[in-house]
């Protein structure tokens, strides 16, 4: 694989944030007029923070604000300093669960801010939550504090899991009380702001194909190039030096890679539909999910997913899918055949990122991806005859230790772990920290019925510490 794109990203992404000053950018006004509506925030009657993520704060200048200023700026959405004057809910349209539907958008969020990291990464502060805007349709635009909740462990988790992920920055309960069909109703309301790489989507692209605009679409993808800078495709690629040609390579391998870090990581999305599809590789919008509590291919996360389109063991096909879609708008600018090539190379992309992702989450020194795919072929096959959650596999078998007698121990004895690959007392303990659903229902439980917030507290902790212990070694 080349080097360039994946590797860094990692590092940015795993490694403890780093400290920068607050550099606004609010580079999205290049195209605003035609991707965005002005809306206003929803005035809410309490402000109480509930989560605070300082870690990424600091990466955006913006640890040092005290907590009237945070609320000024996180729950009444006072412009920062420099930013954009006012929020802005996000056009788009998305195939959701295969079926294409031209009336959605931003319906209860929006971007609130952009700003440049340390490394000079463009940055996204948007809200789920929020208040209603032109795509709200029928709902309300809020959301509840449990979905906060659940969001703050889903990112949290996944970062600590090497994934791509967005984070949770922000949640402020606003003192609403919400129904919801899906749910014991009333509940409580918050607002959330996820710090992200992007918010543009598939579906923005299929929006300006349905919509017959080639010029906006050729901007897009010049502000995709720009915003979110990756190498050229191959040498041999056919249309290599076109514009669309080379967003489409770039998304396809971002993409295979998110395939293969929710594999990795045990996770469930449960709602990949083309809407929630980031062009920038970065995983975000965290409603249904679940992580596997024992290898099982069929497992669902969405209670309405009935035909099972997004389970476990489909989702790199569903996003192969999504990226079809994403090859369909940009015929407006490009022919079939370079993108259509672009396209076929997720197959191996996506083996290749999960063949490192799983050497790398057992501890191991790859011994080349031939070896490595051997070897994590018969570890799902491991699993899923004992009946192991990953979360325990990878504990259990963290640098080669505790070979089982199969196929899988066979192979596993020909590798060594990485340096310092058990040093941490992390791995001496009993079992890693887990998020199966019984134990989210229980940190939510004591929230929401004697106000202790001390399980989440220790719970993200505990994850943080996870992710120091796993560490970046085989990652960059």
């Amino acid at each position: 694989m080349r080097a360039g794109l994946l590797a860094p990203t990692y590092r940015r992404m795993r490694d403890e944030p780093q400290a920068s000053d607050y550099q606004a950018d609010p580079a999205i006004l290049r195209i605003a007029s035609w991707i965005a509506d002005p809306v206003a925030p929803a005035p809410f009657p309490e402000t109480t923070i509930r989560f605070r993520n300082q870690r990424w704060a600091r990466a955006v200048g913006l640890d040092g604000l005290d907590d009237a200023a945070w609320v000024g700026h996180f729950a009444r959405f006072a412009p920062l300093p420099g930013n954009l004057p006012q929020p802005l809910a996000l056009r788009y349209h998305g195939h959701q669960f295969r079926v294409y539907n031209h009336e959605i958008g931003d319906g209860r969020g929006f971007l609130f801010a952009q700003m440049r990291d340390a490394d000079g990464r463009l940055l996204d502060l948007g809200t789920k939550g929020s208040g209603q805007t032109p795509w709200s349709r029928q709902g309300d635009g809020r959301l509840t504090l449990k979905g906060a909740v659940r969001e703050v462990l889903a990112t949290e988790m996944l970062e600590a899991l090497g994934v791509n992920t967005s984070k949770s920055f922000s949640v402020i309960e606003t003192g609403e009380s919400l129904w919801r069909g899906d749910e014991p109703s009333p509940t409580r309301s918050a607002v959330l702001v996820r710090l992200s790489h992007g918010h543009i989507r598939i579906g923005s692209f299929q929006r300006l194909l349905a919509l017959g605009l080639p010029d906006e679409m050729a901007q897009l993808v010049d502000y995709c190039l720009a915003t979110y800078p990756g190498p050229l495709p191959p040498a041999d690629a056919p249309g290599r030096g076109e514009p669309a040609v080379i967003l489409m390579h770039q998304i396809v391998e971002r993409l295979a890679d998110m395939a293969a870090s929710y594999m990795a990581a045990g996770f469930v999305h449960g709602v990949l539909n083309t809407d929630n599809m980031n062009i920038s590789g970065e995983s975000f919008d965290y409603g249904p999910w679940r992580w596997l509590p024992r290898w099982d291919p069929a497992f669902t996360a969405a209670y309405f997913d009935h035909s099972g389109l997004y389970a476990f063991a489909r989702q790199p096909e569903a996003i192969h899918w999504n990226c079809g879609q994403l090859a369909v708008a940009l015929r407006q600018l490009a022919e079939a055949p370079p993108l259509i090539a672009a396209l076929e190379r997720f197959g191996e992309l996506y083996q290749r990122a999960l063949a490192r992702r799983m050497v790398w989450r057992l501890g191991l020194v790859s011994r080349g991806y031939e070896a490595d795919f051997a070897l994590i072929t018969e570890a799902e096959r491991h699993m899923r005859a004992a009946g192991l959650s990953p979360d325990s596999f990878f504990f259990t078998h963290r640098g080669g230790r505790a070979a089982p007698g199969d196929a899988f121990g066979t192979l596993l004895a020909d590798y060594q772990p990485l340096s310092g690959a058990l040093d941490h007392p992390l791995w001496q303990e009993s079992g890693p920290p887990t998020l199966v659903i019984e134990g989210v229902e229980r940190i939510w439980s004591a929230i929401d019925q004697a106000e202790d917030w001390g399980a989440l507290d220790e719970k993200v902790a505990a994850i943080r510490r996870m992710g120091q212990a796993l560490g970046v070694a085989a990652m960059t």
